[in-house]
């Protein structure tokens, strides 16, 4: 990787920041900034090539040329160059990371007060993209999100469907960053997480895309003004309006040949064309009481936890004897991320013996971060939003499977979901619309179909069924089909074989 060339006063301008490659110096407007000679060398590397992709290897070959060094050291740089510069601060970015590969400077730059052809690339002075700023640094969702960067370059549309809480704008926003510089046009985020009337999607497109949205828009404007734009729609939280959203994506799709679409929803859109990205829970290590703390932190989901419970309080250090505690924790919360950190997030107050043991019995999930989306402040929050967007068949097949505690089939959902006022035919399309909709996990492997809700959905959803005052009947009538499909298979309820006479 060649070096800036040239004499002492060249230099590169980009923010409010000047760099001097030539004399080791940075300025903010005309403030020297103290950095080291790594984090400096860092940052020119980044700054010559920018807008391109610079690998993690290419990087420390340049900065640690004669010494064998972790990977750590360069991301421990990273971050105190954001810090530095206040990547994120303002909608300011500068420093983008391509999960797994390397990072990419992203910010407009210009040599001696000439525009560099990075600033071009965007068109008529606009930004490359109104990407928001990352909140928290992902977690064991890296393959996700280049497998999901890889499909936009050979795929259209592209939705990444899953639960509440799953992060599936955390691991979109990556493959999304991902893409940055691919497209002249830019990547344009258009959030639909608080739009409910259908009629509002193309004013909420045009908005983010900086066009009038006046009330007589239609979607014919959209269309022209996209049709010859090189151009990648992040489409976000779908879920309310997703109808209205597929039937936009699909008119946009046929008239604007170089558009493409990223969207998230808790269910596929159903549109031409769509491919669809399931993103499940992260991994979590089988139940062992014979875990240390090295092996546990090999899963995604213990990562997570010690990264938030290490931000929550400051002296936390994941130990082997904790290790099969917070693996247990991480089990019993399905993987889900939110649910993960929202836990963690308790640490400081209760410890790890304490976490286990009150999540039977405290609402530990009902404390978020202020920055987050209201909906993704709490888990419970969550849940009330993907619960109120459902049908009524809906609420009530799922509080009424909510009393399984493991998996079952179809013929048992039919067995205590149905009655008169269900019909088996109601209770099939329930079931199939909750699947789609992530509220259910369908386990396809075998010869017959086994369903379960995720831990927390279910407990959620044993709220309601107390509500509604239906648990009492849906416990006998769950009693009494267990009870049939052992008769069925010659035994008692104890275990033991039935033998008549």
């Amino acid at each position: 990787m060649a070096a800036f060339e040239g004499p002492s006063n060249q230099f590169v301008s980009f923010g409010s920041f000047r760099l001097f490659p030539a004399q080791h110096l940075l300025l903010e407007q005309d403030r020297p900034i103290r950095l080291g000679s790594r984090a400096f060398g860092i940052l020119a590397a980044l700054v010559e090539r920018a807008g391109e992709l610079v690998t993690k290897d290419e990087l420390i070959a340049r900065i640690w040329p004669d010494t064998t060094v972790e990977e750590q050291n360069l991301t421990v740089h990273i971050a105190g160059l954001r810090k530095v510069l206040g990547d994120g601060r303002d909608g300011h970015r500068y420093i983008v990371n391509i999960p797994g590969r390397g990072y990419r400077f992203v910010a407009p730059v210009s040599k001696n007060g000439i525009a560099a052809d990075v600033t071009a690339r965007s068109g008529a002075g606009r930004p490359a993209h109104n990407l928001p700023a990352p909140l928290t640094r992902m977690v064991g969702r890296d393959e996700d999100a280049r497998a999901i960067s890889d499909r936009l370059r050979h795929q259209r549309f592209v939705t990444l469907v899953g639960p509440g809480g799953m992060g599936k704008t955390t691991v979109a926003m990556a493959a999304a960053y991902e893409q940055v510089g691919f497209y002249k046009d830019g990547i344009w985020f258009v959030d639909f997480a608080s739009v409910e009337n259908p009629a509002t999607v193309p004013h909420t497109a045009a908005f983010a895309l900086g066009l009038p949205a006046s009330s007589d828009l239609s979607v014919s404007e959209l269309n022209e003004f996209l049709r010859d734009k090189d151009l990648l729609l992040f489409l976000d939280c779908c879920d309310r309006v997703v109808d209205a959203v597929a039937a936009l994506a699909m008119q946009l799709l046929r008239s604007a040949p170089r558009l493409n679409i990223l969207a998230t929803s808790r269910e596929p859109m159903h549109a031409s064309g769509e491919s669809v990205w399931r993103l499940g829970p992260l991994e979590v290590p089988r139940r062992t009481n014979a875990l240390s703390a090295s092996q546990a932190l090999a899963f995604p989901a213990v990562q997570l936890f010690a990264q938030c419970a290490a931000a929550s309080l400051d002296t936390f250090e994941l130990t082997d004897f904790d290790a099969p505690i917070v693996a247990d924790i991480c089990r019993r919360l399905d993987g889900i991320p939110l649910a993960i950190e929202l836990v963690a997030g308790h640490i400081g107050t209760l410890g790890v013996g304490g976490l286990a043991a009150a999540l039977d019995k405290f609402p530990l999930l009902s404390r978020g971060k202020r920055a987050a989306s209201s909906r993704h402040q709490t888990l419970h929050a969550s849940l009330d939003w993907s619960h109120e967007i459902l049908s009524a068949p809906e609420r009530i097949v799922l509080r009424r499977l909510a009393i399984f505690d493991t998996y079952f089939t179809l013929e048992g959902a039919i067995a205590i979901a149905g009655d008169p006022t269900i019909a088996t035919a109601d209770v099939f399309e329930a079931i199939d619309s909750l699947v789609a909709k992530s509220l259910i996990a369908a386990d396809i492997s075998r010869e017959t179909v086994y369903y379960r809700l995720l831990e927390t959905t279910r407990s959620y959803m044993l709220e309601k069924l107390l509500e509604a005052d239906e648990f009492a009947p849906i416990a006998e009538r769950h009693a009494e089909h267990l009870r049939d499909v052992l008769r069925r298979a010659g035994l008692k309820p104890d275990g033991s074989p039935f033998l008549e006479g």
